[in-house]
């Protein structure tokens, strides 16, 4: 599941025409019109690579009345990127601005001596910690059912419903069809 996702981003990339219009966003936002102006192609040409683009998450949409501006999701962009380079080892060094002993301090505060978390904090920073914390006992590339996810996050806070949210959210797993998977640490929203 999640490997598809690389894949598919790296579909997405193999067209020159999107590859161009990438180029062009990078410049800062565009209607089709234009973007169809810039690259001598007709507008319904335009509308199917910004489908294909949209599918793997790399462009972003706003309207102003009946004009549809596109922007580059430079973020994902980034993230997909790197994520090919951390097939197979689960993931490349994760960074992040707390030290190890800011890491140490966060996880002491916030779980028990017999591993339970004592609540779900609130700072962005905290919550990382934690959530990555908990992660380093799933599998990098194994699909978990829904089930096993909620009876693995019990274990740690009774309300597993919003870790498991959390951890969407976050982009430490990727999910489908109920079932879940790890997504390689470059995609982690730990920078």
């Amino acid at each position: 599941m999640q490997m598809n996702k690389i894949v598919e981003f790296h579909k997405a990339l193999g067209d020159l025409t999107r590859v161009r219009i990438i180029a062009l966003l990078q410049q800062g936002p565009l209607h089709g019109q234009a973007i169809a102006g810039k690259l001598g192609l007709k507008p319904p040409t335009i509308t199917h690579h910004m489908a294909k683009l949209r599918e793997v998450g790399l462009i972003r949409e706003r309207r102003d009345k009946n004009t549809i501006y596109f922007s580059l999701n430079e973020k994902i962009l980034q993230g997909s990127a790197m994520a090919i380079l951390s097939v197979g080892k689960g993931g490349a060094n994760m960074e992040m601005s707390v030290t190890e002993e800011e890491r140490a301090s966060i996880i002491n505060n916030f779980f028990t001596k017999d591993g339970k978390l004592k609540n779900i904090p609130a700072q962005r920073k905290k919550k990382l910690v934690i959530l990555a914390h908990i992660v380093k006992e799933l599998e990098f590339g194994k699909i978990y059912p829904e089930k096993e996810i909620n009876e693995f996050l019990k274990k740690y806070h009774e309300d597993y419903a919003t870790l498991r949210r959390e951890l969407i959210m976050c982009q430490f797993m990727y999910r489908e069809n109920n079932q879940y998977e790890m997504n390689p640490k470059d995609l982690w929203w730990l920078r």
